[in-house]
């Protein structure tokens, strides 16, 4: 049977849903594509919160997200699909670019805890997890399952512990789990700056690569072989295999000279390698290769491509495919940010599709990743089914529908809360605040400062309102206790650590750009000129200004509190004096008459004093009241996504 009907008779036996976890690495892209090619039951997911460019042309349904250190989306992708057979080839800190220490080990032992731990209360028939050869470490020379492990870098520490943690699931939980021990994979869709893409590219332009020392030695398997093992696994007796270790290799030693050879016969390259011209990485080791007799007796599996029929293969992929998703993973690998934009909504439905098209133009050309998340604050016009439209058609963004209008205040808090970018940024629905801003909003951003805020330095419209604008922010700077930067609204981005600060407020009623100024943090701002309202009238009048106003002052400012203390000690002390007057002048000048008019006044005056005391203090007690209640910001009614 050949290579091809192996692997197709091994899918079909599979039992179903089918999951693989790290479907966008190498491995985990080849084996999710070789099932869904003949079965829709199989899933991939991905960490990364954009399709990764391996599944490019891959149906979004068949693609969830999951970060799998976090327990909860591992909890959700279980109880949604209740899968039964699982291939877990996640992992990261294989390449030296892959670094984070403290990623390395939350990803490749705490993620396959959550991994098995939600698994084992499921009716799984079969868990892969995919190990590596690194686990052997400086134990390198064709060792055995069985031989010790000496690992020699963080990855191989943690791909060791892993191994330890598949032996006690499988041995004393008795779960269908086992871990493939992979050598030096390679074909299609490999990274393009591993040593075979690279001998490949340069061997079709007839010259050699840079290389190493020639007597360098590794265990290649054509890609197709590792996808075959890996289905062998799945359906494999695990009465034997539970908690097993099982290295995939040729078992053979194939020195970079024996590449090098092959490659210029297959190649017809004219010219000679020339050794040592590529520095040896620090560390390697010289020789690394296995045993793959194990595999065999387990698994009746053993490498079936030769390397010169896996070259050539690899390079009929690398000349027919390789190009536009190289482009697109150039294009990914820059991205270091993903950002969310959260927009309050409430009678902007004719807005909404600008808004949308001028933020994907914007992330678009910004080149980052990017999520967008439309909070329908109860809106009474059709914005719903304007926003269902939109989420339907493209995955990035979703829609959140309130039980009722809560305010904007807690439109933003409703999006923040569900919102996964690095960096998130709050803009009012009606186009009032320019989606481009954030281009220059992100500049700041990546220079260090943790939040960038719009700065209103003009108005288009009313500048009446305008005027009153900027003499509220300047009055409530002065009396804040917190310093507030003026002329500044809720447009503004804020890194993440200030987004989780602000969700952890307790208060109930949050003014938001009060809080952000309170959270303190690196701030600056970016001037704009703040345009009409696009489509309708503004939601805002006087009478709803002024109670912006007062909600401002009164949760960040004790100074209408302190007024009252000063005209008490004011009235207090002109009454005094007052009283001193009035008794000099009944005996200096006795005929003075007294009449009831000063009387009324003085009664007016002080009963009005103490309505305004009262109303004061009313308004902070109000306050309180409304923070004792602890009812909840807002009330979801749904949540829409096209996942």
């Amino acid at each position: 049977m050949q290579l091809v009907e192996k692997i197709k008779f091994q899918i079909q036996q599979l039992e179903g849903p089918i999951l693989v976890i790290g479907a966008g690495g190498f491995i985990g892209a080849n084996l999710f594509k070789k099932i869904l090619e003949l079965r829709n039951d199989v899933y991939a997911t991905t960490s990364k919160p954009f399709i990764p460019w391996r599944l490019d042309d891959v149906p979004a349904k068949q693609i969830l997200h999951c970060n799998i250190i976090k327990k909860i989306e591992v909890e959700k992708v279980f109880k949604d699909f209740q899968f039964k057979t699982i291939f877990d080839l996640a992992a990261y800190g294989a390449y030296s670019k892959q670094s984070d220490a403290e990623l390395i080990h939350e990803t490749n032992y705490m993620g396959l805890l959550n991994l098995l731990e939600t698994a084992s209360r499921y009716s799984v028939k079969a868990f892969v997890h995919a190990g590596s050869s690194s686990e052997y470490g400086l134990n390198c020379l064709a060792p055995k399952e069985t031989d010790e492990l000496l690992p020699n870098s963080h990855y191989a520490v943690t791909k060791a512990g892993a191994a330890h943690m598949i032996k006690f699931y499988g041995t004393i939980k008795e779960m269908p789990v086992l871990n493939l021990r992979y050598y030096s994979i390679y074909g299609a869709y490999e990274e393009p700056d591993r040593l075979i893409p690279t001998l490949i590219k340069r061997a079709l332009q007839k010259e050699f690569p840079p290389l190493v020392q020639p007597e360098i030695s590794r265990d290649f398997v054509y890609i197709d072989d590792a996808v075959l093992a890996t289905l062998m696994a799945a359906n494999s007796n695990f009465d034997k295999t539970a908690g097993k270790s099982i290295n995939i290799a040729s078992g053979k030693k194939t020195t970079i000279r024996d590449i090098a050879t092959v490659a210029k016969l297959l190649f017809e390259i004219p010219t000679e390698p020339h050794w040592g011209d590529f520095p040896n990485r620090k560390w390697d080791l010289k020789d690394w290769y296995g045993d793959a007799s194990l595999a065999k007796e387990l698994l009746n599996w053993q490498s079936e491509t030769t390397l010169e029929q896996g070259l050539k293969a690899t390079s009929e992929w690398l000349k027919n495919y390789s190009k536009p998703l190289y482009e697109k993973k150039l294009v990914q690998d820059k991205i270091q940010h993903k950002i969310t934009a959260i927009i309050a909504c409430y009678k902007d439905a004719q807005a909404i599709p600008i808004m949308y098209e001028r933020l994907t133009a914007t992330f678009k050309k910004m080149m980052v990743d990017y999520e967008i998340i439309f909070v329908n604050d109860c809106s009474p016009d059709n914005t719903a089914d304007v926003l269902s439209g939109i989420v339907n058609s493209d995955d990035h963004v979703i829609a959140v529908e309130h039980s009722r209008n809560f305010g904007s205040q807690s439109a933003f808090l409703s999006g923040m809360e569900i919102s996964t970018g690095d960096a998130v940024v709050l803009l009012d629905g009606d186009l009032q605040d320019p989606p481009e801003m954030i281009e220059q909003f992100y500049a700041e951003y990546v220079k260090g400062f943790d939040v960038v805020f719009g700065r209103r330095v003009a108005r288009e419209g009313s500048q009446q309102l305008a005027l009153f604008y900027k003499l509220f922010y300047r009055v409530f700077r002065s009396v804040s206790y917190v310093p507030m930067p003026v002329d500044a609204g809720d447009f503004s981005m804020m890194d993440r650590k200030v987004v989780n600060e602000l969700i952890k407020m307790p208060e109930t009623d949050q003014f938001l750009r009060g809080l952000r100024a309170w959270v303190g943090f690196k701030q600056t701002g970016v001037n704009y000129v703040r345009p009409e309202r696009m489509f309708g009238v503004t939601t805002n009048n006087w009478r709803k200004n002024l109670w912006w106003a007062r909600k401002a002052i009164f949760s960040f400012s004790f100074v209408p509190l302190e007024l009252l203390t000063y005209f008490g000690w004011a009235l207090t002390g002109i009454s005094f004096i007052a009283i001193l007057i009035q008794i000099a002048l009944y005996f200096i000048v006795p005929e003075t008459p007294h009449g009831i008019t000063t009387i009324i006044v003085l009664i007016l005056f002080f009963g009005g004093l103490n309505m305004l005391a009262i109303s004061i203090i009313g308004e902070y007690q109000a306050k309180i009241i409304e923070e004792v209640k602890r009812r909840p910001k807002f009330i979801r009614k749904q949540v829409y996504r096209n996942r």
